[in-house]
């Protein structure tokens, strides 16, 4: 019983959390410059529920599409994305991860943008997998690292410390400015990207 209860409603109840969190937060946002050109959205994977809020204050009236894994936790993840009107190209990262890269490309190049956690699906925390590298210098669209900093926060004992916000709080939203890693070896470009994520991420 608790499993068909996961499956069918528990979505819809952490959507309506992740709604109530946000609104009793006062918000603060450090965002550049949009300049209206598709990116990937490069996001720890512990830090992934502030982001949908980070993103659609940052742009209105765009589509972004989530890689997100074909696990049990990826069917919950895609399903609250829906309801935040985020899309999802499911996928896995050890079957057929070709496949998916290239829906990602194909995305970004008709003009959405793409989301994706470096550290995601089992970790290890905080560290960079080749897609994110892959992804942006096949589509040739920069990268933008997003970051949420909550004053007050609940931290889960998961591989990648799943951060909650508390209610009643502070929020701080970071987002970079954009940056390529066109002519990076792949190592120099993920420890690039791992730098520029780590500047907001709490510890």
């Amino acid at each position: 019983m608790w499993k068909e209860f996961k499956k069918k409603y528990a979505p819809y109840l952490l959507y309506l959390i992740a709604k109530f969190i946000y609104v009793t937060n006062k918000k603060i946002y450090h965002h550049p410059k949009d300049d209206k050109e598709p990116f990937v959205l490069c996001m720890w994977h512990g830090d992934l529920l502030s982001q949908i809020f980070n993103y659609h204050h940052f742009r209105k009236g765009w589509v972004i599409k989530a890689l997100i894994s074909e696990n049990r936790d990826g069917e919950m993840i895609a399903k609250i994305a829906s309801l935040f009107n985020c899309g999802a190209i499911r996928g896995s990262s050890s079957n057929g991860a070709s496949k998916v890269l290239i829906r990602a490309i194909k995305e970004l190049k008709i003009g959405n943008d793409v989301a994706i956690t470096p550290d995601g699906p089992r970790g290890p925390r905080y560290s960079i997998a080749d897609g994110v590298v892959i992804i942006s210098q096949k589509s040739g669209k920069k990268i933008r690292c997003f970051n949420a900093l909550p004053s007050k926060y609940w931290q889960f004992k998961s591989w990648d410390k799943f951060v909650l916000p508390k209610p009643f709080g502070k929020i701080n939203f970071y987002i970079s400015e954009p940056f390529s890693v066109e002519d990076m070896e792949l190592e120099t470009a993920k420890s690039f990207i791992k730098e520029k994520m780590m500047q907001h991420s709490l510890i």
